[in-house]
């Protein structure tokens, strides 16, 4: 397959921009706007249109510098810089403007060649206007989609047809009398709807300035080109566009009140030689913007596709290095665009759409140099107020043509960006969203550094250890359950080995845990770490895992089929309440019947603190919506009724303090009944139950692991749970 052909600055970037930016608006509507406006609010509303566009065109700049543009100009930028899901929310939009502005181009053309259509002939009928339309449509899809560059040459003779029509007009307007002093007074002859009208009607004139952003796949140096393209094209339209009012405000060939009235009337009575070179100048460049959107549109189309936005066809090259497959698609909706009855007001919704991939690119350089990443160092720099400046005036640009067509863009876009989020796009590149959230979790940091940790602000942050992902899933949803609404899950994968001795792949264990854990749309961290002995390491981990101030401060098992494990555990969970964790000893064994009727056991055994924490996780349980409608229910156990009446005494008034609703039934034991099966009996049938679990001394281990087996033993699902309580950062509930 050859290479594409790469571009230049002027003609890769300069000339279609210059050329869109001086269209159709130039020719038919600035004679109208000097006539409603007067002269000095002409320029003031060139200056100002022409400012939204400069900044944003130096926002695009910047982080054109910063990064390898590749295909897809502005979708590219934005996608990179802020992430697949705005990038496509935009992108998609983007390409059917562009697609749809080749319709409209081409219908303008056609209805312009009118002036060859015989008068003996009477009107042309609406079916022959199609024909000729679609004829356009196909010519420029066909020489597109041959050669880029075939097109982009085509565009030299056009450009000097355009210097043509302005140096026609600059004679022209010197010449046939002498230069009268210019109307600054705002008349709104035909304009009576006001001002911001008339700004409205004229702002689609200077949009023209990205097509040659568009163009970013096909230049040589597209962070050299971009800018330097870019930044002329505008400023040779501000340049133009000032100057042209200026001409026609003082020639004595045309009236104030004829300028009002006309279009591009004002330009053949003021020119030199009259329509000679002004009609051939207004074709081209009108054939002009329709090459940018065919130009523009299928290399979008082609960078989605790249992207998986679109479907992988679309990408293809052809020989010579043209998105052959993505052009013709976009020429195929044009063609059946032009049946569309209203594209008048299509046009609209275009433009309100072209100003939000404005807003978005000036936001990308606003987020981008507020994250201050270390990667963002563009040779261009914008201060983000400017840049902020620009998006605000977009925004209210949008507003002023149409608030309906703002709203329903914005609703598309936002649909759009909803539905992408959906399905999770995975991108191989780093975005500007990384960085802010590092930036936030930084001023986090410190500001908790400075507050400190309080009991009441306390939220699990579980460390969850596990052997394999996928046959403790259950495990892992618990502790997801625990802590999504308000905390953190990581679940850790010990591997026993020696890095300085073998080689493990531990991003790659960490990646499978990960895939695993969003399969089951569970809410949880991954993190896989290699140590020489699992008890050890287990310790070890539990007193370094996370960041100061938001290190965890729970530690959870998994109950074990190994005896010797049993054991083990129970050594560990000495050594980390001996560091302020807390402890979760998780047996899972869901009833038939979890779907429905779930209920919660908190078994209160008079240690203060194992209470708090039950009550908190069951808590946190019911907050979750597989477990919205479970029944708490908070059980002690006592040996007479003397007893039984002291206890509900001292519980009840703590149930509403906590604000958690729950019941409370306090149990008299009957003589020689044990409390083993006091629980077995009223936690049966219950969906889980939380018992206290407490710290064995050295060499108790095996005596309280046989003593919970036979606890726990007929129960369905068990939480055993230790608070050691020693310090401000773990959980005293009722406390608070």
């Amino acid at each position: 397959m050859e290479n594409s052909k790469k571009f230049g600055t002027f003609l890769g970037v300069y000339t279609p921009s210059v050329l869109t930016i001086l269209g159709l608006i130039m020719y038919l509507r600035f004679g109208w706007v000097v006539g409603n406006l007067g002269l000095l609010l002409t320029i003031f509303v060139v200056i100002l249109a022409s400012s939204i566009t400069f900044i944003t065109g130096l926002s695009a700049s910047a982080i054109a510098t910063n990064m390898n543009v590749g295909v897809g100009g502005e979708y590219y930028i934005i996608s990179r810089s802020l992430g697949l899901e705005l990038g496509g929310s935009i992108g998609i939009p983007l390409y059917f403007c562009r697609t749809l502005s080749i319709t409209f181009y081409s219908y303008g053309l056609a209805e312009a060649l009118l002036l060859f259509w015989p008068d003996s002939w009477g009107i042309m009928p609406t079916h022959t206007l199609q024909f000729i339309t679609i004829a356009i449509i196909l010519l420029i899809t066909t020489l597109s989609g041959k050669s880029a560059s075939l097109v982009l040459k085509v565009q030299i003779p056009i450009m000097i047809l355009v210097g043509l029509s302005l140096l026609a007009l600059f004679f022209g307007s010197l010449s046939g009398g002498p230069i009268k002093a210019p109307e600054l007074i705002p008349s709104y002859r035909t304009a009576p709807e006001g001002f911001w009208y008339v700004f409205a009607v004229f702002f689609p004139a200077v949009t023209g300035f990205t097509a040659g952003i568009g163009m970013s796949g096909d230049l040589k140096n597209p962070r050299k080109s971009i800018p330097r393209g870019t930044i002329w094209a505008v400023l040779t339209g501000v340049l133009i566009y000032i100057a042209v009012p200026v001409l026609l405000s003082v020639t004595s060939k045309i009236s104030p009140e004829e300028l009002a009235g006309s279009g591009v009337d004002s330009w053949i009575k003021v020119a030199i030689f009259g329509s000679i070179l002004v009609y051939p100048a207004i074709w081209g460049a009108i054939l002009s913007s329709a090459f940018g959107s065919v130009l523009g549109g299928p290399r979008v189309l082609q960078a989605l596709a790249q992207d998986g936005l679109a479907p992988k066809f679309f990408a293809r090259l052809s020989k010579s290095g043209q998105p052959t497959t993505a052009t013709w698609m976009s020429g195929a909706i044009a063609m059946i665009a032009v049946f569309i009855g209203g594209l008048n007001t299509i046009a609209q919704f275009v433009s309100i759409l072209f100003l939000t991939l404005y807003v978005m690119v000036n936001m990308s350089a606003v987020i981008e140099r507020l994250v201050k990443d270390p990667s963002f160092r563009p040779t261009i720099k914008v201060p983000w107020y400017i840049s902020l400046a620009g998006a605000i005036g977009a925004i209210s640009v949008m507003f002023l043509i149409s608030p309906t067509a703002c709203v329903l863009a914005v609703i598309l876009e936002i649909g759009l960006y909803v539905y992408l989020a959906r399905r999770t796009l995975e991108m191989n590149w780093g975005d500007a969203r990384a960085g802010f959230w590092r930036n936030l979790i930084r001023y986090a940091l410190i500001q908790i550094r400075i507050y400190g940790s309080k009991p009441r602000n306390w939220r699990p942050r579980i460390l969850l250890f596990i052997k394999d992902a996928e046959a403790q899933m259950e495990l892992i949803k618990l502790a997801s359950w625990f802590s999504q609404i308000f905390g953190i899950s990581t679940v850790v994968k010990l591997i026993i080995g020696h890095l300085t001795e073998s080689k493990i792949d531990i991003e790659n264990h960490r990646l499978l845990i990960k895939d695993k854990i969003m399969r089951a749309k569970l809410t949880a961290f991954s993190e896989v770490i290699v140590v020489p002995e699992f008890e050890v390491g287990a310790i070890t981990v539990a007193q370094s895992n996370g960041l100061i101030g938001i290190k965890a401060n729970t530690i959870m098992f998994g109950w074990s089929e190994s005896h010797e494990t049993k054991l083990s555990q129970q050594r560990i969970i000495r050594a980390v309440s001996q560091a302020n964790k807390s402890t979760i000893l998780a047996r899972i064994k869901w009833p038939r019947t979890l779907e429905k009727n779930k209920s919660i056991d908190l078994w209160w055994g008079g240690q203060q603190r194992n209470g708090d924490l039950m009550l908190l996780l069951a808590h946190l349980l019911v907050m979750n919506k597989e477990w919205e409608r479970a029944s708490i229910t908070i059980r002690s156990i006592v040996d007479s009724k003397e007893v039984q009446g002291k206890m509900m005494d001292s519980i009840q008034p703590l149930i509403p303090k906590a604000r958690i609703n729950a019941n409370l039934e306090v149990l008299v034991k009957k003589p020689g009944e044990t409390v083993t099966k006091v629980i077995q009996q009223y936690s049966k049938n219950s969906t889980i139950v939380l018992l206290g679990l407490k710290i064995t001394q050295s060499g108790g281990e095996e005596e309280y692991v046989d003593f919970l087996e036979e606890l726990i033993s007929p129960l369905n699902t068990v939480v055993l749970v230790n608070n050691p309580g020693l310090d401000e950062s773990t959980p005293i509930l009722l406390e608070v």
